[in-house]
């Protein structure tokens, strides 16, 4: 198995894996706060192919989580992967937060602000 470090770029607003220095995956988020408490809106989440089969989305998806209960915000699983995680893992389901038109209206919206600055 590669060896491999999981981080939080809170710049970037993801979490990632490191292979020798360099990003090989990552877990976007974009942080939330209209529904009264603050949340991450997990929207995205991929490993290279070449990495696949190693079981990082895993190891990258806890580390996300955990960082995200530990700060007491609220789990969004919009993104299939993070979504699918949270149905084998009990472990954080009350951290889980439904989600809502507003949410992914939210999320629409920062998405597109972020792609016009780019």
């Amino acid at each position: 198995m590669t060896e491999f470090t999981v981080r939080h770029n809170p710049e970037r607003e993801r979490f990632e894996v490191l292979v020798a220095g360099n990003a090989i995956g990552k877990a976007a988020y974009k942080k939330y706060d209209g529904g009264g408490a603050p949340q991450r809106i997990f929207y995205h989440t991929v490993i290279n192919e070449e990495y696949g089969g190693q079981g990082l989305a895993g190891k990258l998806a806890t580390f996300a989580l955990d960082d995200t209960v530990a700060a007491g915000l609220g789990i969004v699983p919009v993104c299939p992967y993070i979504k699918k995680f949270l149905t084998k893992h009990p472990e954080y389901a009350g951290s889980k937060v439904a989600i809502t038109p507003a949410h992914l209206q939210f999320l629409e919206d920062a998405l597109a602000a972020r792609a016009a600055k780019a």
